[in-house]
Order: structure tokens, then C-alpha cells, then sequence
């Protein structure tokens, strides 16, 4: 059973999307991982939602830059949870943020910064963890590594 599909833009924002991939991993979540663009091939973007449906699938992550139309087509056409990640693409990934968080009322987009593949897997991460103890429990030793880290660094920060 797949809980994640991840679509991608465009092939060229794979690196972006390695880090939302690599926290998965972390977190034995299972996902799905394709390229399939809002504006050349929207009815294949149509088709991997409706097949997701199929597989129960849980949450959605949509990476593109420029236009970054595909986190609101997506989010178009399925109630589930839709995670935009703005890729650098132009402008800075400006463009790309702001063609995501500006959502019409009713068809909600949730964004993380931009690139932040890791921070999109981590969300996605704390949603499907409502229903399940053993992502929760996870969760909450990943942020207790989290602050271990800090505080080890601020011990050696003159060492």
C-alpha cells in the first residue's frame, strides 16, 4: 500500500525531491515517485490521482517551480492532503511560492519553503501519524534528535 505519491514538475527537480525521499526512508513510509506536469501532461497528472484513490493512498506531495500550477491541480482534483514544495527554478522560487500558497477558498494547498523537500516529508510524516502510533512515536523521537543535536552544538560551539 502506498500512503505518499510524490509528483515531480519536471525531472530537474529531483534533488529537491531526494530530500523528502530520503526522510521517508527514515521513516519506512511508503511512497510513490513520478514526473507528470500540470501544463504539457494534465491528463496524466488526472490519471495518477485517480489510480492513488484506488490505493488508499494518504497524501500527496507536488514539487514544481516556475508556475508551479501542479500542488493546485492536484489539490483540484482530490480531497486528500496536498503539499506544495516551491522549487528555485526563477525569481528567486518567489514565483514558485506564491503561485502555491495562493489557493482559492476551498481547494487548500499546504506549503513549505522553498526546496524544502525534507520539511514536505516531515508534514506528510505528522499527518498520516493521527492515525498511526508507531509513525507518533517516531515523530517524537526524531524532534527529541532534533534538540539533542542543538544542544550538543551549542556545548562545543567554542571546542
Amino acid at each position: 500500500m502506498t500512503d505518499v505519491i510524490v509528483i515531480l514538475g519536471s525531472k530537474s527537480d529531483r534533488d529537491v525531491a531526494k530530500k523528502t525521499i530520503d526522510i521517508f526512508n527514515q521513516f519506512d513510509v511508503e511512497y510513490e515517485i513520478t514526473v507528470a506536469s500540470a501544463h504539457r501532461t494534465p491528463s496524466r497528472v488526472i490519471e495518477i490521482i485517480q489510480e492513488a484513490h484506488k490505493n488508499d493512498v494518504k497524501v500527496f506531495i507536488a514539487v514544481a517551480g516556475l508556475a508551479a500550477h501542479l500542488p493546485g491541480v492536484v489539490a483540484a482534483h482530490t480531497i486528500k492532503p496536498v503539499i506544495g514544495v516551491p522549487v528555485n527554478a526563477e525569481l528567486d522560487g518567489n514565483d514558485s511560492l506564491l503561485s502555491i500558497v495562493q489557493m482559492p477558498p476551498g481547494i487548500p494547498v499546504a506549503c513549505v519553503g522553498i526546496g524544502r523537500g525534507d520539511n514536505a516529508g516531515i508534514l506528510a510524516v505528522q499527518i498520516m501519524a493521527t492515525n498511526n502510533k508507531e509513525l507518533e512515536t517516531k515523530l517524537t523521537d526524531y524532534r527529541r534528535e532534533l534538540a539533542e543535536k542543538v544542544e550538543r552544538d551549542a556545548l562545543s560551539l567554542f571546542e
